[in-house]
């Protein structure tokens, strides 16, 4: 199986999301799109067994609803498992609660962020570290990215490096090694799966005040964000 993807589910999504949109695999499928990768899925919330560290060509942590600080058994295990692809130099890549579950497993802190949640489609910066890294050096200095995050990564692991940020989360992006990687945003969302999630949550943004028509007039593509799929899928040889 050394020519398939490995997606990590963390979690089903609430109902009528799953209803409208299908649950965080089909997500990723529909972004890879035309590239025909074959993909498989584990998911250890479900009790299922996680692979040995070389079966995949590579793996992807899902996003999820749940909250890493809640230390649950299935979610511990997806870490201990992330922190032996890293150490294997296998490509990983986390993505929202994939990005705070890898990067609380090799050692950084991930809490609520003292400023309140991220969500909206918002701008992420590179640092000037990003210019010479195979898998974000080819996208310009700032680009647009789906966010909805209530934990964020409030101290990176020892010896990660931050590639990027965005102006309520300095730790967007961070690099574990040469072939994992993580990130806050969603490069898998679409618009209209970001909209549902600003419909649903609607009266909790407004009591935040947040202005919603305004967040969902601002949706739009992010195709740099998405294309960091495909570069992924490419570092592990799909």
């Amino acid at each position: 199986m050394r020519n398939t993807l490995l997606i990590v589910q963390m979690g089903h999504p609430p109902e009528d999301i799953r209803h409208d949109f299908g649950e965080q695999p089909d997500w990723f499928r529909r972004a890879l799109g035309e590239l025909g990768v074959h993909t498989q899925v584990v998911s250890p919330f479900l009790g299922h067994a996680l692979p040995d560290v070389d079966v995949h060509a590579g793996a992807v942590i899902t996003g999820a609803w749940e909250m890493v600080t809640d230390r649950a058994d299935w979610s511990e295990r997806t870490g201990d498992w992330a922190r032996a692809m890293v150490a294997a130099e296998r490509p990983l890549l986390g993505v929202c609660y994939g990005h705070q579950l890898m990067a609380h497993a090799l050692g950084g802190v991930v809490d609520y962020h003292p400023g309140g949640s991220e969500v909206g489609r918002l701008p992420v910066t590179l640092h000037a570290a990003a210019k010479d890294d195979a898998f974000l050096g080819h996208l310009p200095e700032s680009f647009e990215a789906f966010l909805t995050h209530e934990q964020s990564v409030l101290v990176p692991p020892a010896g990660a490096t931050v590639l990027g940020r965005s102006d309520h989360d300095p730790h967007q992006i961070l690099r574990y090694g040469p072939k994992a990687l993580s990130v806050q945003f969603h490069p898998e969302f679409t618009a209209p799966l970001l909209d549902a999630c600003l419909q649903r949550g609607a009266e909790r943004h407004a009591a935040a005040g947040r202005d919603v028509a305004a967040m969902r007039a601002r949706l739009g593509p992010t195709p740099e964000s998405t294309d960091l799929l495909r570069r992924f899928a490419a570092l592990a040889g799909l």
